[in-house]
């Protein structure tokens, strides 16, 4: 199979079958920001904003370059994006604004 095929006929995530480095599980606390992440997939899912199968696809939609560079929230947090995005919940414009605005909030606290 090309890689091209590889691309179209494999979601980053199906790896069924093919050969895998030993996974190595690690435990760690997670970090504050980590725990907000899942917190909102909780909170989207429960106002049916969300669900857990369009967090899910909006994660492979990423792609495996992307999957690949992002840390598993970095992935939900990237979805949840572009999942409000499709669905006109927020704009990008309106996103970045809002994200500079506690960037400043947080600045003024430290």
């Amino acid at each position: 199979m090309t890689g091209s095929e590889q691309l179209l006929k494999r979601l980053p995530n199906d790896v069924g079958g093919q050969e895998a480095p030993k996974i190595e599980q690690t435990d760690h606390e997670l970090l504050p920001w980590e725990k907000r992440c899942h917190a909102l997939a909780d909170v989207l899912d429960f106002h049916k904003i969300i669900n857990t199968e369009e967090k899910r696809r909006g994660v492979e939609a990423l792609g495996s370059e992307m999957v690949a560079k992002l840390t598993y929230y970095e992935r939900w947090i990237a979805a949840f994006a572009n999942i409000a995005f499709q669905k006109r919940l927020i704009t990008p414009e309106e996103l970045a604004r809002q994200m500079s605005a506690v960037e400043d909030r947080w600045r003024d606290h430290s």
